[in-house]
Parts: C-alpha cells; structure tokens; sequence
C-alpha cells in the first residue's frame, strides 16, 4: 500500500495474506532488495539489513494516517528520531524488549 523511509530505516504498509508468515514476506524483502541494491553500484557491495525487524498490525481506520506518516517521514523525523520514536512505541504498548537486541 505505501513503502517510504529515511537512511536509517524503512516503513512498509501492506495487507498480509493469511497464509503467508510475516517472517517470509520481511526475508524475502530483505533478500531481493539487497540484491537489487548491490547491483546498483559497486558502492553497495557490502549493504545489508539488520538481523530483526519490527512489525505492527494496523486498524483499517488508520491505513490513511499510516499511509500520511511513511509519506512525510523526513518531515516527520526533524522533531524526533527514529531510535527515540521506536523506543516510545514499545514503552506506550508495553511491549518488552533489551535495548541491546534492537539495535544491530
């Protein structure tokens, strides 16, 4: 439905299959765009994703808000970064997590 990110990190909005795994669908992301990037220019040769990966569901009222906020990320991130903005995240669901193991 929507992709967009900064350099530091990418949001993608999409409607997941029933009989598809999240994990399928973030490997074979992750596998194809590192492909695609390395062939783009020597540069990229040593490109590759972090090992995790955060997913959250989505209310079908908010996908027009969700859409709006991966389209004005760089806007949005002049306030707050995103480390911080994550961390918040996690905190306000409570959501348990080692800061050790969501940064790599």
């Amino acid at each position: 439905m929507q992709i967009g990110g900064m350099p530091d990190h990418i949001h993608i909005l999409f409607s997941l299959s029933k009989k598809v795994a999240l994990v399928k669908v973030v490997e074979e992301i992750k596998k194809n765009s590192s492909r695609w990037i390395k062939e783009q220019d020597s540069r990229y040769t040593d490109f590759y994703w972090q090992n995790g990966y955060g997913a959250f569901s989505v209310s079908p009222r908010h996908i027009d808000i969700v859409t709006n906020y991966i389209i004005n990320q760089k806007e949005h991130h002049r306030e707050k970064t995103f480390k911080s903005e994550y961390i918040g995240f996690l905190n306000k669901y409570d959501i348990n997590y080692d800061e050790r193991y969501v940064w790599d």
